[in-house]
């Protein structure tokens, strides 16, 4: 099953992983109800489970009331790669300093979970691994070990950070793979994993994928299926 961003979020908070605050609203009065508490400066996010949102014209930036009616009545309604926005997700603006991509996805060939980290975030993985392959960082884990937290130093220092900011990477990133593992995914990844200008991370964006066959052990993650585009992949 594979979960739509604000869904892939709400799981994110239950590991302790830092989200932006956001509302998921349908229509423009729902938009302007919730910016009231979001503040000034917000992004609007089509959520369909394609890819390639932002070329599409399906992320925008608000800061205004009159902004934001024009930018979600151009969201609400458009098709990206064939599939129809019906609900967007407004969250608070984020100040970008750097953007970096973080991942886990199962090797089935190797039966082991695959870590991929790199510096090149806020853009489609695939796109980085077809265009420039050496940027992607990968080290597999056994999934009986699971991750030392010196293997999550590893990755975190090798994307060329200062100390101080790798210690907050490997925390991180030893928490997605909980994530991952503890909820039988298939592929948990952020991107992008952005620092601010503060030296905050933050997960901008967010794809989980959980194993059907395991849903019965998970109610929870079952629940937030979204019955919109149900019989897409």
């Amino acid at each position: 099953m594979k979960l739509l961003e604000y869904s892939s979020k709400e799981v994110l908070k239950k590991y302790g992983i830092p989200v932006k605050r956001g509302k998921l609203v349908r229509s423009v009065d729902e938009a302007l109800e919730a910016y009231k508490d979001l503040g000034a400066h917000v992004a609007v996010k089509a959520q369909v489970p394609v890819g390639g949102r932002g070329k599409a014209g399906g992320i925008k930036l608000a800061k205004s009331e009159s902004e934001l009616k024009e930018v979600v009545s151009s969201i609400l309604g458009m098709e990206i790669k064939g599939i129809k926005v019906k609900k967007v997700l407004l969250e608070e603006a984020a100040e970008i300093e750097k953007e970096f991509y973080v991942g886990v996805v199962l090797d089935r060939n190797t039966r082991s979970n695959i870590i991929m980290v790199s510096a090149e975030g806020g853009v489609e993985i695939e796109e980085v691994a077809r265009e420039k392959p050496e940027a992607i960082l990968r080290t597999s884990v056994d999934p009986g070990l699971g991750l030392p937290d010196f293997k999550a130093r590893e990755l975190a220092f090798s994307l060329g950070v200062l100390p101080d900011l790798a210690k907050k990477m490997a925390v991180f990133i030893k928490k997605l793979y909980e994530l991952y593992i503890n909820v039988d995914a298939q592929l948990a990844e952020i991107n992008p994993l952005i620092v601010d200008k503060n030296g905050e991370l933050w997960a901008l964006d967010a794809k989980i994928i959980v194993d059907d066959n395991a849903l019965f052990r998970h109610p929870d993650i079952e629940k937030l299926r979204d019955m919109d585009y149900e019989n897409r992949d």
